[in-house]
């Protein structure tokens, strides 16, 4: 039941800037961790950028100093925003949403949305 909804992707030239969103929808526990994961042509997927509930980051080495996450609790929606892209930006880009049941349990549930893709092209 619960839906995590990706957007602003799509082409953009190398150097150009991107701001993704996700907004989660439906029930769930106590929101934990919002993050952006993506996945290249024929490669894995990989962690971009996370966002705790109390702010705390983290960034992959590949896009720090160039991406900002931010988070609206209020409208349980995530954002990425990613200056100076590269053609090696260019994956399908995946919303994860982490739960808990409280912010201590060692349970976590976790989701997430159907991707987006950016593409980076001259």
């Amino acid at each position: 039941q619960v839906q995590l909804e990706e957007s602003g992707g799509g082409l953009v030239q190398p150097g150009g800037s991107l701001r993704l969103s996700c907004a989660a929808s439906g029930e769930f526990d106590t929101v934990y961790i919002m993050g952006w994961y993506r996945q290249g042509p024929g490669q894995q997927r990989e962690l971009v950028a996370t966002i705790s509930t109390w702010s705390g980051t983290n960034y992959a080495d590949s896009v720090k100093g160039r991406a900002t996450i931010s988070r609206d609790n209020a409208k349980n929606t995530v954002y990425l925003q990613i200056n100076l892209l590269k053609p090696e930006d260019t994956a399908i880009y995946y919303c994860n949403l982490q739960t808990r049941p409280s912010m201590y349990s060692p349970i976590t549930n976790s989701y997430w949305g159907q991707g987006t893709q950016v593409t980076v092209s001259s």
